[in-house]
């Protein structure tokens, strides 16, 4: 059986397709077909997280209820801060959803109340650093999970969520990780043809998640620790990874799915430039190396007025090239025509057909492999800037504790939340390379 650049078989690629909506039918699942047999039934939802993009994902799994031809009710909302649920509760009731009193919980104990609810599917949205808590809690509590990216800010997070991860599995629960990407139908077709050998053994390639910086929040006199952390959380790695977790875990992930598996090792630099508030670098140029000494170059920078390009996946070999959702070019000027993919046109609800689906069926689909694979290897990357060290990703995967770099953890925990124990980090002070 042929290998591909990276050294993993075509079995071993094609494994990690179970892993995505592109693992059904040759990349042709379900885009708009009613669910058989299913007139009438109703799926309770909760949410934990009612920011923003947890709003948004409430709203999408609404709607691809509807068209699955199934009822998706937010009966459960769950929030440390009040009044962002309040915001999310109100568009929750012009969505459909009128969730009362007594389901709406606040603290950050609140994911334990709205686990214990009878929802059927727990929709988590919180900063990552809180992710494998609330994975864990709702896997022991039988929920169906739909978690969005990143997983983990530390490898030992990371870990843990892997574990909840093979415990949904032995459960039969269905898990759908925020990485929409893989249900682009541009990324999602592309990654068929190089499954498909159209490119050839990938050589190397450039990934990019380069924009402007996103928002900070300055401290107001009435916020304690834990709340100026959490409104500002994608300022402090302990709560986001660095953006390179928080935002370019998307391309890195992408990145893993076309080669198959995910980087052996990574050399970094990055820095910071400009930004006030944290203590979160501006920039990062990453050296991923794959198996077989395939090199991959990735470049992400959160720093407003410069060139921007998000989402960029540009990989070269021996037969061709792709730049992501565009196909393959193939050396002699022909291009591979992308397969039609029965997929819905927006990414975001795509996601959460494919987790309905899998859940009407009974048939559970668990993506929790690969948005761990991919926020691990935005970790590595990290590491390797912060501390001018070639980072090896059997380092982060020991759970024995033989590795110094495997047993980062990092605090405020969100024990240490609940607990009223935090203490914040110092604004502006960043890791140094070579001393960090």
């Amino acid at each position: 059986m042929a290998e591909n650049a990276c050294g993993v078989n075509r079995r071993d690629f094609m494994r990690g397709a179970a892993l995505s909506a592109a693992a059904v039918g040759g990349l042709t699942i379900l885009g708009a077909r009613p669910a058989s047999g299913q007139a009438g039934k109703v799926l309770k939802a909760g949410l934990i997280g009612c920011g923003g993009r947890g709003t948004g994902a409430a709203v999408n799994c609404i709607q691809a209820g509807k068209i699955l031809g199934v009822e998706v009710q937010v009966t459960a909302l769950a929030d440390a801060m009040p009044d962002r649920l309040q915001g999310s509760r109100n568009r929750m009731k012009k969505a459909g959803s009128d969730v009362p009193d007594n389901r709406c919980f606040t603290g950050y104990d609140a994911y334990k109340k709205l686990v214990d609810t009878d929802v059927d599917i727990v929709l988590m949205a919180t900063p990552p650093n809180f992710r494998p808590v609330h994975f864990e809690a709702a896997v022991n509590a039988g929920k169906h999970v739909f978690m969005e990216k990143p997983v983990a800010v530390d490898p030992v997070g990371c870990r843990r969520i892997y574990a909840a991860g093979e415990l949904a599995t032995k459960k039969k629960l269905s898990v759908m990780p925020g990485t929409c990407l893989r249900h682009h139908k541009g990324y999602g077709g592309t990654r068929q043809l190089i499954a498909d050998g159209a490119m050839g053994r990938v050589l190397g390639g450039t990934i990019y998640y380069c924009t402007n910086r996103l928002w900070a929040r300055p401290r107001k006199a009435e916020w304690n620790d834990a709340e100026y952390l959490v409104r500002n959380w994608v300022n402090f790695v302990e709560l986001s990874g660095d953006h390179i977790v928080e935002q370019h875990v998307h391309t890195i992930d992408m990145l893993n799915w076309m080669m198959g598996a995910p980087p052996v090792a990574a050399v970094a630099v990055g820095g910071r430039a400009r930004r006030q508030t944290g203590n979160q670098y501006d920039f990062f140029s990453i050296d991923f190396e794959y198996p077989n000494q395939v090199h991959v170059h990735s470049i992400s920078r959160q720093i407003t007025g410069c060139w921007n390009r998000g989402n960029g996946v540009h990989l070269t070999g021996d037969k061709g090239w792709s730049r992501g959702t565009n196909g393959v070019t193939q050396w002699d000027g022909t291009k591979v025509k992308l397969p039609a993919l029965d997929w819905q046109r927006s990414m975001y609800v795509q996601e959460h057909v494919v987790l309905l689906d899998s859940i009407l069926q009974g048939k559970a689909f668990n993506g929790t492999q690969g948005v761990a694979d991919g926020t691990l290897a935005a970790i590595m990357g990290r590491m390797a800037a912060y501390t001018g060290k070639r980072v090896q990703w059997n380092q982060l995967a020991d759970a024995k504790g033989k590795s110094p770099m495997g047993s980062l953890a990092y605090k405020p925990s969100p024990a240490d939340f609940e607990t009223g124990a935090v203490k914040a980090p110092a604004d502006d002070v960043i890791p140094i390379p070579g001393k960090a």
